[in-house]
């Protein structure tokens, strides 16, 4: 079994370090920000005062943060995992952020000799939970197969997807598809009710047919009972859209129908909902139609 460094342990987090823990891998903790959770040490983890003690300790350092800045931070900073790194090592990064900036961090990281991957990982709270997220990778094959059974106790579509930077990419591509879904099943929901349609019924007669989806079953519920509690946070995935739409002007490209959700999720923000679920993005819709699809 594995010795894995886990810093970043929140919603997705901390599921993730739990699975691990259930395959029989000991666990090392920073405690740089917060404490380590109280759970995840009672069940064996160790608390270490920072990131570099822990890449010190452990053969694989896992890193599941928020966005660049907190990655960068946690590799970087003085007693960061750079400074505790050397040949042997596995560095992976699970947060979802800039391509480009990872592409930057792998080449920091391996100038230490240690191995570099990008992981993000698609599947929320509940796929982290079940153990059952899909996890883009990128980075060198060597690495993918030494850190496979890890990926293998957090998820079950494991794709080494290319080199560093391109499992970022696909988790890039992964969030524009999802947000583009998540708008039309708010605006097929929002036409149906506003049109005088029970948009429960409607959810139930579109499900078997070719508009059928995943976010039509779990979103379009959440949608019609109005519950919104994260899941994945409106602010997060703002955040991942914008790393599409800078993406795209450095690729000279036009994503016009991103955009327009990054706008609606936007309203979302404006009106407060910046830590709803992603779900809520129908919240933003339901304002500027002035009506709601729930009886509230």
């Amino acid at each position: 079994m594995a010795k894995i460094g886990f810093i970043g342990t929140g919603i997705m987090g901390k599921p993730m370090a739990q699975n691990l823990q259930k395959a029989g891998h000991s666990i090392f903790l920073s405690e740089h920000h917060d404490p380590a959770p109280t759970d995840l040490v009672a069940a064996g983890a160790i608390g270490l005062a920072n990131p570099r003690e822990v890449a010190q300790e452990a053969e694989f350092i896992i890193v599941m943060v928020p966005d660049t800045p907190q990655v960068d931070d946690v590799l970087f900073r003085q007693d960061g995992v750079a400074a505790g790194v050397g040949a042997g090592k596995v560095v992976i990064d699970m947060s979802s952020i800039s391509p480009s900036a990872t592409k930057a961090f792998a080449e920091k990281i391996k100038a230490t000799g240690a191995e570099y991957l990008d992981a993000p990982v698609s599947g929320g709270e509940v796929g982290a939970k079940a153990g059952s997220l899909s996890i883009m990778v990128g980075g060198s094959e060597a690495a993918f197969e030494r850190a496979l059974p890890l990926f293998q106790a957090m998820g079950k579509n494991i794709t080494l997807v290319g080199g560093n930077g391109d499992g970022q990419t696909a988790k890039v591509a992964n969030q524009i598809i999802v947000a583009l879904n998540i708008q039309a099943v708010a605006e097929a929901l929002l036409f149906a009710a506003k049109n005088g349609a029970d948009p429960a019924k409607v959810r139930e007669a579109l499900m078997g047919g070719f508009a059928g989806s995943k976010i039509l079953e779990v979103h379009g519920e959440r949608m019609i009972k109005g519950t919104f509690d994260p899941g994945f946070r409106i602010s997060l995935h703002q955040k991942d859209l914008n790393l599409a739409l800078a993406g795209a002007r450095e690729l000279g490209l036009n994503l016009p129908n991103t955009a327009n959700a990054q706008q609606v999720f936007s309203t979302c923000a404006a009106i407060g909902g910046s830590n709803w679920d992603h779900s809520a993005l129908i919240k933003g819709l339901e304002h500027m139609a002035n009506f709601s699809i729930r009886k509230e």
